[in-house]
């Protein structure tokens, strides 16, 4: 008999992933924990990587804030999260 994993548990990533439209870049940051404030990590992302963001805030959703950062800002803000405790196995970079 195979253990069956808790589904709940294999979708618990953080995703970093890009977006690009002509010569418009953003950079998305999805799925992160409850206690995190997405309205404190931005303000953090801009002044680290000097650009502009947006907080999408969706109440249904078990990703229930977003994150959008102009540019391809994935490596830096990979390595921010990383040095601030969150396991590197839980953050999922997507894109080219």
């Amino acid at each position: 008999i195979a253990d069956e994993a808790d589904p709940l548990e294999t979708t618990n990533y953080i995703n970093i992933s890009i977006q690009q439209s002509g010569r418009k870049t953003l950079t998305t940051l999805q799925g992160l924990p409850k206690q995190y404030d997405a309205g404190t990590l931005l303000k953090t992302f801009e002044k680290l990587i000097v650009s502009l963001g947006v907080r999408h805030q969706r109440h249904s959703s078990s990703t229930a804030n977003v994150i959008q950062l102009q540019g391809d800002q994935r490596v830096k803000i990979n390595a921010y999260l990383i040095e601030h405790g969150i396991d590197r196995a839980t953050i999922k970079m997507h894109g080219f």
